[in-house]
This record gives structure tokens, sequence and C-alpha cells, in this order.
């Protein structure tokens, strides 16, 4: 999950970099295309068949709805906010998986790790800086885009049985569909060899953070790994100050802190429950 979260964070870098440039649309075709390029010969493997017989059609499908706008949601969102904000917006996602994984995934989350989970939501508020600026247009569209992206997670776990070159298959191809029908209406000439570079790479990276974290999310329970998004802030914080300008505010700062604090702890009251059920398999939480 920490890796996946890096992955994600240079992909939402260079998605930055490039709508800034060329057409919503057109990023979001060009991403799909490079990393079908990558996923196609791991699919070959697996065998087309297996997919077309994937677990769950209905999941499967809503997944990909889901998937597809969170990816247009982002794109939209940092066009006209800091990378940083917009990370922030998402970092709403395990909130959201934390209170539904119990009901919906059966997971058991204790009094403790409820507590950190909210310390977290504080650290969130305080770094958005609650006031007007966080009803218009791109924020509103980020909070829908993170709660998108929580359900991706969330149905991760109903779909365990499906392998995750699949999974990742159907968000390319779901996006990618999406791209192809947006890029006429926005579409922009490449005005760099380097540019183009950037539009595949954005594809290869984009599809290692999906496999990442659809794989982090069948080893693991959701409340457990969904917290380590907490870390798109840091790296937030770093790109946007290495290549935007980006001075990170004082509630920047302090709002970090109590978000990484919240989701270290998570993850060591998380080994700590292990160690123990080793011993004595029914032991309270």
């Amino acid at each position: 999950m920490l890796l996946g979260m890096l992955m994600f964070a240079l992909n939402d870098t260079m998605g930055k970099w490039l709508v800034a440039s060329y057409g919503l649309g057109q990023v979001v075709l060009l991403r799909s295309l490079a990393a079908l390029v990558i996923l196609v010969p791991i699919v070959w493997v697996v065998g087309f068949p297996a997919i077309a017989k994937a677990e769950r059609p209905w999941m499967q499908l809503a997944r990909v709805v889901c998937s597809t706008a969170e990816v247009f949601c982002f794109y939209y969102a940092v066009m006209y906010l800091p990378l940083a904000d917009v990370m922030t917006y998402w970092l709403a996602a395990p909130i959201y998986v934390a209170a539904l994984s119990p009901l919906l995934l059966g997971d058991t989350v204790g009094w403790r790790r409820w507590t950190a989970i909210a310390i977290g939501f504080v650290g969130v508020v305080i770094t958005l800086e609650p006031s007007a600026a966080m009803f218009t247009a791109p924020a509103l569209i980020s909070i829908i885009g993170s709660g998108a992206f929580a359900f991706m997670m969330i149905s991760g776990r109903f779909l365990r049985a499906t392998p995750d070159s699949t999974l990742v298959f159907f968000q390319v191809g779901g996006a990618g569909l999406a791209g192809l029908a947006f890029a006429p209406f926005d579409w922009a000439p490449v005005q760099s060899g380097f540019d183009l570079s950037l539009l595949a790479l954005l594809g290869i990276v984009a599809m290692s953070a999906h496999m990442l974290v659809n794989r982090a999310l069948k080893i693991s329970d959701a409340a457990t790994v969904a917290p380590l998004q907490y870390t798109l802030l840091l790296w937030a914080v770093l790109f946007g100050w290495m290549f935007f300008g980006d001075v990170p505010r004082l509630s920047m700062v302090i709002g970090a802190a109590l978000i990484v604090a919240s989701g270290l702890f998570i993850f060591v009251r998380e080994q700590m429950l292990k160690k123990r059920e080793e011993v004595l398999p029914a032991f309270p939480e």
C-alpha cells in the first residue's frame, strides 16, 4: 500500500503537469492506451476467457464506473487546485472505508483504531482550513472523486477471487473508453517528445499503483491498509514544492503530522493484535 501510494503520487503529479497543456479526455485516453500496451500481454497469459467469466459482473461494472469517475474527478480538480489540496480531499477515502468495512466486509475495528482514524480526520480538516472555498466546483468534485475511490477499495475486497491483472484491465479499459468519448472535444497536438513520454509513463505508473493497492487490500483487512493512504499527503507536499513551487502552510504541516501519526498507530496496533491472536485466537480487541 505504501509503494502504491508513491506510484499514485507520481501519477498525480505528472497528470497535473499534463492537464495544464492537454485536454482532460486526451490525457485519460493516452494514459489508458499506454497502460494497455503493458497490460495486454499480462492478461494474455491469464487468458481472456477468464476475464469474460469474471466473478460478480455487476460489481465489476460498478467498480469500473467508480474508477473512471475517480480518474476524471481528480484530473479536473488538479486543473484548478494545488496538488496537496486535492490529495487531502482524497484522504477522506480511508474514513469512508473504515466506517463501512465492519458492515460490508465483516472486519473488526476496535475503539483504539477508531480513535486513531478520528484523529486522522481532524488532521485532514486542519489541513483543509475549512472555508467557503471548500464549496467550489473543483472542491465538490474532489469529494465525489474521493468517495468513488473509497468504493473502489471496498469493492476490491468483494472481488478477492478476481486476479489483480483482470481488475486493472477493467479499470484501464473503462477509463480508456471514457477518454475516447471526450478526447475529440478537447484534443491538442502533442508539443514535444518529453510530453509524449510523460503521457506514456503516466499510464504505466497508474497501472502499477492500482495493482499494488489491489494486492494490499486482498492480503490485509481494509481498516489496516486504508489509513496508509495518508502518506499521499507527504508526497503531495514534497512534489508540490519540487514541481509547482507550492510552499506548505503551517496548517498543512500540523495536519500532516496528525494524519501520519494516526496511520502509523493503526498499523502498529494491527500488528500487535495479530501477534496476540497467534497465542489466543479469541482475544478481544
